[in-house]
């Protein structure tokens, strides 16, 4: 058995999961609704208050997507009752972020400011604190739309290892490596 997909996702007051019978997953919560789409070898219950997932046979491939499935409607639960955060943060002299409504305006070192468009799914805060660098936060209830939103932002101003200046996220470690020295003798 799949250590994770035979653990059964407990579902938190307010949320209600539908399982149609084309294997469509719907999960309706406090903060919104969310579908995803399951192979049709897998079988999602709704059994009290928690959802399972079962799997057929052990083949690799059943084996892979039981974990898969189980893992996407847990992510899809956490989702619908408390969403989603990330911070990302600019670092770097004259990095700047702000946003007029869906739309992120990010001033990264280049010759010409970025305009970057966000989906209507995510809300988007950016703040400057003073003697700080600039952060920006980004909130959801999709992880995977959220991941993705982050890592293309994280993409403009991938983090340089030497002096760490771009975009990463709060907290994050990065590998620094070490400079030339001047070897004269």
């Amino acid at each position: 058995m799949s250590r994770i997909g035979k653990k059964p996702i407990n579902l938190p007051g307010g949320v209600t999961v539908d399982v149609s019978a084309h294997g469509l997953v719907t999960v309706k919560g406090p903060k919104g609704t969310l579908t995803q789409d399951v192979n049709p070898d897998i079988e999602v219950k709704v059994e009290d208050n928690s959802v399972v997932v079962s799997r057929p046979t052990d083949s690799k491939r059943h084996k892979s997507m039981h974990g898969l499935y189980r893992s996407l409607i847990n992510n899809m639960v956490i989702g619908v009752s408390e969403g989603y955060k990330k911070d990302l943060e600019l670092v770097g002299v004259g990095y700047k972020a702000t946003n007029q409504g869906q739309v992120l305006e990010l001033s990264l070192g280049y010759s010409h400011n970025i305009f970057f468009a966000l989906p209507s799914e995510v809300s988007v805060k950016t703040e400057t604190p003073k003697g700080k660098n600039p952060i920006i936060t980004l909130e959801a209830i999709d992880k995977e739309l959220i991941g993705q939103v982050a890592a293309k932002i994280k993409g403009l101003r991938k983090v340089e290892p030497y002096k760490g200046k771009g975009v990463r996220f709060v907290g994050e470690q990065i590998r620094r490596k070490a400079g030339k020295t001047a070897g004269k003798k």
